[in-house]
């Protein structure tokens, strides 16, 4: 198969500087996808002079917002022509289903239009009372300059739209890495932002893993701010790396996510039967290789028999295979590393007192299900508890734990009870319990009796070790920012601050200005009389 050129710098398809190549794998039967050209630190440092160039340069932090509003929106509508083409190498490259595909492509193609609205309506500055009118103060905001956009594997379209799109609203100029793992879907973004009008060296792409091409973004001299979605360990290496040049940093490092259910919900065969569907839909969608996953069941004591023994049901029922084929619900894990992660993980929960409801094994081999898939049965972890690595550290995999609860203060204890704070839910049939659970969670985004949903006018992003920083909604854009105070004094006037500029330099007492000429009473303390 024939090595792609999918690096883009300075508005060329290219190769590696050095001829490294990286095989893309089908996560569905193990073979290969397609061959990508293999970033080294040299095509990095390329990249960000292209980038740094075209910042310093050219013309795209003076183009005006409205022009560049306008490029994300051509880039929507060809997001949109080519819908079917790209959900269908998303779901191919990721093991995702086709369905899952569609709904990425058109949540990429909300978030372009989102940030080409916000930037395009907001007023140019902000006005700033100085006090008196002897004084034009205003704050405006500035591009932060060149940015180094590293995302995840699990969803590259999507990820990367989120930092690209209120990048380029800003008017910044970029360097985006997507994951070694599937990049696919990345290079075919980048090849419509040219399509959209894209000015050459404003968009950069590298292919390739974190080393040596992501870590060399993160610690670059040239590089302003480094925006990172990924794992917990990769995100603290980042920002080790930026920390000498003091850069912006941006990091999404995921979650370890509570679905606290309450009997209440389940008080009526509707509420009950919305509380697992919904508890499935948290946790196995995408085969839970999502960072927002609802992995930790919390269920209060009294339906908790009733609740699992469904749930267990339901999700053994679960029909995988290749993403692309039809009626599949689940596809494989992304990779053998992870497919191996996820055994591993079960095998220490059942070591540790886990009681296994259902799953816990790959499929037998099927024609839709090949032998060389990773495929991995929806798991279900019974009687689990705080001590057990299955509760306290992230798996990316299909495995639900169960935990519960007696009382409400139980309940948000234990679902505080973690060193991340990415998203959490909570199932009740009381509207005041919902809002008062959802006021003390400390999670970035809390769902009152649903799971996964995402506007892109509302933030996202986590409390303690799930990151710093916000993508999606005015903070998102804001992220991509500097703001700078101007004030101009329309009434200029010398200072007096030292005594040689009198005529008869002799030191006077030296009151304090204010913008409209008046000064304030002598302050004795203040000047030690």
């Amino acid at each position: 198969m024939r090595v792609k050129e999918t690096l883009h710098i300075d508005g060329r398809w290219t190769s590696a500087a050095d001829g490294a190549s990286r095989e893309i794998i089908d996560p569905a039967d193990g073979g290969v996808l397609a061959v990508v050209a293999e970033a080294a630190a040299a095509d990095a440092d390329a990249a960000v002079a292209a980038a740094r160039a075209a910042f310093d340069q050219g013309p795209w932090p003076r183009t005006p917002v409205a022009e560049r509003a306008a490029l994300l929106r051509r880039t929507a509508e060809l997001l949109q022509r080519d819908r079917e083409e790209l959900a269908l190498l998303e779901s191919r490259d990721t093991g995702k289903t086709l369905d899952e595909g569609r709904i990425d492509v058109d949540d990429v193609t909300a978030a372009f239009r989102y940030f080409a609205d916000l930037a395009a309506g907001e007023p140019a500055e902000r006005v700033v009372d100085a006090g008196g009118d002897g004084v034009h103060s205003t704050v405006v905001h500035e591009p932060v300059g060149v940015c180094a956009l590293i995302t995840p594997w699990n969803y590259p379209l999507l990820q990367a739209s989120w930092k690209i799109a209120p990048a380029l609203a800003a008017g910044n100029t970029f360097v985006v890495k997507p994951s070694e793992v599937t990049p696919l879907s990345t290079v075919a973004l980048l090849d419509l932002l040219v399509e959209a009008g894209l000015p050459a060296g404003v968009g950069n792409l590298l292919t390739g893993a974190g080393l040596p091409a992501g870590a060399r973004l993160a610690e670059h001299p040239g590089v302003d701010l480094v925006s990172f979605t990924g794992g917990l360990s990769s995100g603290v290496k980042v920002m080790r790396a930026a920390a000498p040049g003091v850069k912006k940093v941006a990091l999404e490092l995921g979650g370890k996510n509570p679905n606290v259910v309450f009997a209440d919900a389940c008080a009526t065969d509707e509420g009950f039967d919305t509380a697992v569907d919904q508890a499935l839909n948290a946790a196995f969608v995408h085969s839970g290789q999502v960072c927002s996953a609802g992995s930790r069941l919390i269920v209060e004591e009294s339906v908790r028999t009733r609740f699992v023994t469904e749930l267990a049901r339901r999700a053994d029922l679960i029909r995988l295979g290749r993403g692309t084929s039809r009626g599949a619900e689940c596809g494989p894990l992304v990779s053998a590393a992870q497919l191996a992660r996820t055994e591993e993980y079960v095998a220490s929960a059942l070591a540790e007192g886990a009681a296994l409801r259902c799953g816990g094994v790959r499929p037998a081999p099927t024609p839709d299900l090949p032998a060389g898939g990773y495929f991995y049965r929806p798991t279900v972890l019974d009687h689990c508890h705080r001590g057990m690595r299955v509760i306290r550290e992230e798996i990316f995999g299909p495995v639900l734990t169960v935990e519960t609860f007696t009382t409400e203060d139980e309940a948000v204890a234990l679902a505080n009870d973690t060193e991340y704070g990415l998203a959490g839910a909570v199932f009740t049939a009381d509207p005041e319990r919902g809002r008062r659970v959802a006021a003390r969670l400390r999670h970035g985004t809390v769902w009152i009796n649903d799971y996964h949903p995402y506007l892109p006018q509302a933030e996202w992003g986590g409390f303690g070790k799930s990151g710093i920083g916000r993508e999606l909604g005015p903070a998102g854009l804001a992220e991509y920012r500097e703001s700078k105070h101007v004030y101009e004094n329309l009434r200029p006037q010398p200072v007096r601050w030292f005594a040689g500029g009198r005529a008869d330099g002799r030191p006077e007492e030296r009151p304090h200005a204010r913008p409209d000429g008046d000064t304030p009473a002598k302050n004795e303390e203040q000047h030690g009389e």
